[in-house]
């Protein structure tokens, strides 16, 4: 189960994703047996307003992203709210996946042996570097950790707007992670070997769950100019060469709703994996208040900031 944060997780009843085109809020009662999404709301904005990077500016002009960020509480009805889980851009940050024989037993020392493991390829100081980590997965060879680096200063200037607009963020994370954990907390999770393709416009993020343990990770930028048929289809191999796998139970693809070209992706995807590849639909997880539900584009938008949610919810 995918759970990051740089900083002590209280469990928060709202998110906050901060996204390169649009700002997204979501809040969730915590009464009864399935969670109700009570208040939402997505704001979009304009093409320069967040560049996502693992460098500073992230957010040339943080009072425009701030105001989006405003206007999307006040229409949701969460003005009153204080702490939030945020949920940023997979692109601030470097996704390692480290195995020990043996895991040390104290958490300041799991932290320094990470920290010594990344030096050499994170390029900053690791100093300068805020660094999280969980538990992927436990096989044969040892214990898989999924470690996390990102510049303190790139998450700041995500936590000033969120500050800017009179909230605290309680927990940051990464938004693929959090599409993992909205897909774990569905009715069909657990069930065979998945592949998550978390999209957006500035980069791909493709995973490999095993019931809910983490097996692979690859994070591309749009730069590379890597056609998506072919990252899948480098994934695909690694599944089967190296984890032993065939055919992906299921296929799940998240941000189809805010890239160009993303429906003839998903059959391309489908094609070629002989899988369907279904977008990732929050409905299965939560009810909504309203019971008219939320359109399309804004249950995409809303699979991140669900999903840290849902977590935090099981975990609390």
């Amino acid at each position: 189960m995918p759970r990051v944060s740089w900083l002590a997780p209280t469990p928060p009843t709202t998110a906050v994703e901060i996204a390169s085109h649009r700002v997204t809020v979501a809040g969730i009662s915590r009464t009864g047996a399935r969670p109700v999404v009570s208040a939402y709301a997505s704001e979009a904005l304009s093409g320069e307003a967040v560049v996502p990077g693992p460098a500073a500016p992230n957010i040339p002009d943080p009072a425009v992203v701030t105001e989006a960020l405003r206007r999307a509480l006040e229409r949701a009805g969460l003005r009153s709210t204080t702490r939030v889980a945020l949920v940023v851009p997979d692109s601030v940050a470097r996704v390692s996946l480290l195995t020990f024989e043996k895991m040390p037993t104290k958490a300041a020392e799991l932290d320094q042996l990470i920290r010594w493991q990344l030096r050499k390829s994170t390029p900053y100081p690791i100093e300068e570097a805020a660094v999280s980590s969980f538990v992927a997965n436990v096989g044969e060879q040892g214990t898989t950790v999924a470690a996390v680096v990102a510049r303190r200063d790139v998450i700041a200037e995500y936590e000033a707007v969120v500050s800017a607009a009179g909230l605290h963020a309680g927990i940051v994370d990464l938004a693929s992670f959090n599409v993992m954990n909205a897909v774990i907390s569905g009715a069909q999770a657990g069930t065979g070997d998945s592949l998550i393709v978390t999209l957006a416009a500035e980069a791909t993020s493709l995973a490999i769950l095993r019931g809910q343990e983490l097996m692979f990770y690859r994070h591309r930028a749009a730069v590379d100019e890597e056609p998506l048929s072919a990252l899948v289809h480098q994934t695909a191999m690694y599944h089967e060469d190296r984890l032993s796998g065939t055919r992906f139970a299921h296929v799940w693809l998240s941000g189809s709703a805010f890239v160009g070209g993303a429906e003839q992706a998903r059959r391309g995807i489908s094609e070629h994996l002989g899988a369907p590849a279904e977008t990732v639909d929050v409905t299965s997880m939560v009810q909504f208040r309203d019971p008219a539900g939320a359109p399309a584009d804004v249950l995409d938008a809303l699979a991140a900031p669900i999903g840290v949610l849902l977590r935090e919810r099981r975990a609390a």
